[in-house]
Parts: structure tokens; sequence; C-alpha cells
């Protein structure tokens, strides 16, 4: 079995569609994350910090948090600073957040420091969008890495560079989040489908006639109680409805980067013929030595041949049937004995030539 059979392996159920909860179909307009970044400290590394000749940054920061601290440094002093990194901390800031609420943070490097590993960060703030403090972050980082060097050999395992602290921040401030405008609220489709839209009007409906309407393949209208109390258990009913989305279309995605291919079930073959062959290119280089004869008066001097070398692999032509299922279409190109490298050119061969019935999305 080719690799490419191994990648699809996992989409050859195909089971029909099956009614799903409303909630895995969409959410509520404002009930959302959001996303916190700020600037820190991390001290107490073991010699791995940032080399504070090269990133001036982090002395311009720890002369700055002294001085808050009341300790003046000396001007025009050459900190050395070799157990402290500047790093960027981000977290996300959940709906419905309370002040008191902990959150994780995630740590990385923004300098050259080697690792982050044993350090501890040091009190930073957490700014949204909009400039304002909404968490405050502080504590011991958890590297889930190591690595060690020795007489100029080095060994790792995973990366060093980054870092995380389970429950590290603390919500300082909470970001109003509203349930609906006046007596509706919206739900909005995770992705954009008018089948699926008008699937769940129905679904509402049939629970609760007339409180219904899609605005668009995306978002639905929902009429609601307007006591907060009751809209909670009028939203816990109605995430908790089953709707049947509509099927996918035809989709292939390639990874041009990887060479990952992945489709879905709905992806069909038309009859084709396909004749794939491989070009190999080989330069060989031969250094030499040109050697002038005694009393010469010539020069040693050192000469390169190139060596060139094409060979061409014959392609034997393969005819592919139609096929509708994705099993069928895989023994297909299975039959090609091609590399997943080879089947990103064929596929999008296949595409213009009209015989791949599939959307085709490079990502």
């Amino acid at each position: 079995m080719s690799r490419f059979a191994l990648i699809c392996c996992l989409l050859f159920v195909l089971s029909p569609a099956r009614a799903e909860k409303l909630k895995e179909l969409a959410s509520v307009a404002g009930v959302r994350n959001n996303q916190l970044v700020g600037y820190g400290l991390v001290v107490g590394l073991d010699g791995s910090g940032d080399q504070t000749t090269q990133t001036p940054f982090t002395v311009q920061s720890v002369v700055n948090m002294l001085t808050n601290l009341g300790i003046q440094v000396p001007s025009g002093g050459n900190l050395q600073l070799k157990n402290v990194a500047a790093v960027t901390v981000t977290s996300t800031l959940p709906a419905f957040a309370r002040p008191g609420q902990p959150l994780d943070v995630t740590i990385a490097s923004i300098g050259n420091a080697k690792s982050l590993r044993g350090g501890t960060l040091l009190m930073a703030p957490l700014k949204g969008a909009d400039g304002q403090i909404y968490a405050m972050a502080q504590g011991n980082i958890i590297v889930a890495g190591a690595g060690a060097s020795a007489g100029g050999s080095s060994t790792q395992v995973n990366q060093l560079a980054t870092g995380r602290i389970p429950a590290g921040a603390t919500v300082e401030k909470s970001v109003p989040t509203l349930l609906g405008n006046g007596e509706f609220i919206q739900l909005e489709l995770l992705a954009t489908d008018f089948t699926t839209a008008n699937r769940v009007v129905n679904a509402v409906n049939s629970q609760y006639p007339g409180t219904a309407v899609a605005l668009d393949g995306r978002v639905i209208q929902v009429r609601a109680p307007q006591d907060n109390n009751l809209r909670v258990a009028f939203l816990s009913r109605l995430e908790n409805i089953d709707v049947t989305p509509a099927e996918s279309g035809p989709k292939v995605i390639i990874n041009a980067r990887t060479g990952s291919i992945v489709m879905n079930q709905a992806v069909k073959l038309d009859s084709c013929a396909i004749a794939h062959g491989n070009l190999t290119v080989t330069i060989t280089a031969d250094n030499a030595v040109s050697q002038p004869n005694p009393l010469a008066g010539g020069k040693t001097t050192k000469v390169q041949n190139a060596d060139i070398q094409i060979q061409a692999d014959k392609g034997p032509i393969v005819r592919l049937p139609k096929s509708s299922t994705l099993r069928d279409v895989v023994r297909a190109l299975n039959a090609v004995g091609a590399t997943p490298q080879d089947l990103l050119a064929i596929l999008q061969a296949m595409k213009a030539a009209g015989s791949l019935k599939a959307e085709l999305e490079v990502i």
C-alpha cells in the first residue's frame, strides 16, 4: 500500500449523513474568545538566556524592571545577563470570564535564548486588541523538551524556546458578553451553507414554531425570552436540537509543502488515461589537478570537470476507470504507482482535463 493510501485510509468509512447537535454546527453571535498578548522576562535560566550584546531590548527591560523596584542601575554599565530571556506571553480569554479566573499561558522566546527550561516568568500584563490589560501572568515554565551540548556536539529533544504555564495567568478584567440584541439572538453556522441553514430553521421551528428565520446562508435569527435566566435555559435546549447537515461538496486538499493529499468521500472520477514517468538529472563534479611538465614554467592549477547525465524512465499508460466512491478513487490513483509528490501534479492535470470531479485547494 502506498503512502497516499495510508493518508486516505481513514476516509474510507462511507456512512450516511447523521444528525448532529446544533452546538456542533453553529455558535451564538457574541459568544467568542478574545486573544491576549504580552511581553515579559524569564529569569533563573541556567546560562541559556539571551546574548545581551545581540538583544539590547532584554537589557533595557531588566533595567526598567529594577528601576521600578527601586534599584538604580549605574548608566554606562555593560550588563551580561546569561540567565534572562525576553519572551512573548499569549493566552485566550474565554467568553464570560470573570476576574480571578485562571488562564493557561504560552511563553515563547523572541531573542536568541537557547532554552527556557527551568525559567520563571516575572509578572507580565496581558493586553487585548484594544490595548487594555485583561490578565496578569507569572509562574514557573514547563518546557516539554531537553537538550545538552559539550565539546562541539549537541542533542535536543523537542522545542526548548517555547513553554507553557498551566493556570499561569489571572483574569483582572472581564469582557461584557451580550446574549443577543433585544428579543432576538443570532446563530452563526461554522461553515456557510444554505441547505444547512434551512435545515436548522426547520429543526428549530419544529420545536418552537415561528421563532427562527434564516438571514443568509450563515446567520439564523431566533426569537428568545428576554429574561436572562430564561434565555440561558432556552439556549441550553436550543443547542441540543438534532440537525442533519448538508453533505459536503467534493474537495481535494493538497499540501504542497509536505506532499499530503486529503480528499472527502464525495470525490468522483471520470474515465481517463495517465502516462507517468520520472526524469532524473545527475551532475557529478570530478576535481583534478593540472601539473605542468618539468621546466615548463607553468603553474599547478585545479580543474573541475562536470559530468551531466539525464535519465528518463518510461511511464506506461494507465487507464483509470470511472469511479464513484472514495475507495475506488484511491485504488485507481494507487494503480499509477506515483509518490504523493507526483500525485500533486497528476491531480492538477486531471482537474484541468475535467476527469477529476472535485474542487482543488492548495494549502
